[in-house]
């Protein structure tokens, strides 16, 4: 929901920023207008992460299709970089030495306000989902959505944050330029608001290449698994637990455990096999996998 909101958004604010960049012949408008088109784009790219990430496993991919979410984010992340960044910096560069002259300062900042409103109306309904989530799993909302395994969340907040700081720095750009009627205020600011995209793509790509690689979760979470696994009372202790994301919210675990008593082999087979139908109740878990200990193998501390 909160990528359709921010789409939307995103649409009408590229239009109208597009028609002022026009009018002014303001660089900074011509980089926030290339920031959204290209944020409306990414959005797209969002749009096919939460559907292709939704889909259910089947045999040919038993830890199902979560991260098809990354791989799209990821995607999303480089078209921030590549369409709002570079084309930014190179239209600021371009205005510094060969500036269009400039006016009609009236229509871009009201445009400018607009957008504002339309940009923190989606960050706000961000922020709320932020806070939901984040309540739920008990974590930090800052933390939740720097380092949380919900891509297209964090790159919905990111893009909206950065949104309303670029048309901070466009509407210091065009006052400078008015105020002094120096155009190169305004081509600076174009050259930020790219700079500015550079820094949150290269965030977004790093942090969906942290889990498209394999990302262990927070060792609460590791604590947490543990602790479920020690609570059947089949299980005496834990001897190996590994944890990945394989998708927002989803965790693949693996662990080594010590049975108790000394029952024939078929019957462990089947207490295994039970013990990991009832992990994967749990709705973080979309795979269990457990393999008996070694006698003489230490076990885990929690």
């Amino acid at each position: 929901m909160i990528v359709v909101i921010a789409f939307i958004a995103n649409i009408l604010v590229a239009i109208a920023k597009s028609v002022a960049a026009v009018l002014t012949g303001s660089a900074s408008l011509v980089a926030e207008a290339s920031h959204s088109w290209a944020d409306a784009g990414n959005e797209i790219f969002l749009l096919v992460a939460e559907r292709r990430s939704a889909k259910r496993k089947d045999a040919g991919h038993p830890l199902g299709f979560g991260r098809e979410a990354y791989v799209w984010s990821l995607l999303a992340a480089v078209g921030v970089f590549t369409v709002g960044a570079v084309v930014s910096v190179m239209h600021g560069i371009q205005e510094m030495f060969d500036p269009e002259p400039a006016s009609d300062y009236l229509i871009a900042y009201i445009v400018l306000g607009i957008s504002a409103l339309l940009e923190g109306a989606s960050l706000l309904q961000s922020v709320i989902q932020v806070r939901r989530t984040a309540s739920k799993y008990r974590r930090d909302a800052f933390d939740y959505v720097l380092n949380g395994s919900d891509p297209t969340l964090r790159a919905v907040v990111a893009e909206d944050a950065a949104a309303l700081v670029g048309l901070a720095i466009a509407f210091l750009g065009i006052l400078l330029h008015q105020l002094t009627g120096n155009p190169f205020w305004d081509a600076l600011g174009s050259v930020l608001i790219g700079l500015l995209l550079a820094v949150v793509a290269v965030v977004l790509i790093n942090q969906n290449r942290r889990y498209l690689v394999g990302f262990n979760p927070p060792e609460r979470f590791r604590t947490g698994a543990a602790k479920q696994l020690l609570d059947q009372p089949e299980i005496a202790r834990v001897t190996y637990l590994h944890l990945e994301f394989v998708g927002p919210s989803r965790l693949f675990l693996v662990a080594a455990v010590d049975l108790a008593g000394d029952d024939p082999e078929e019957h462990v087979a089947r207490v295994l096999r039970r013990i990991e139908q009832t992990i994967e109740q749990n709705e973080l878990i979309e795979r269990a996998v457990l393999t008996l200990s070694v006698s003489d193998e230490p076990s885990l501390e929690f």
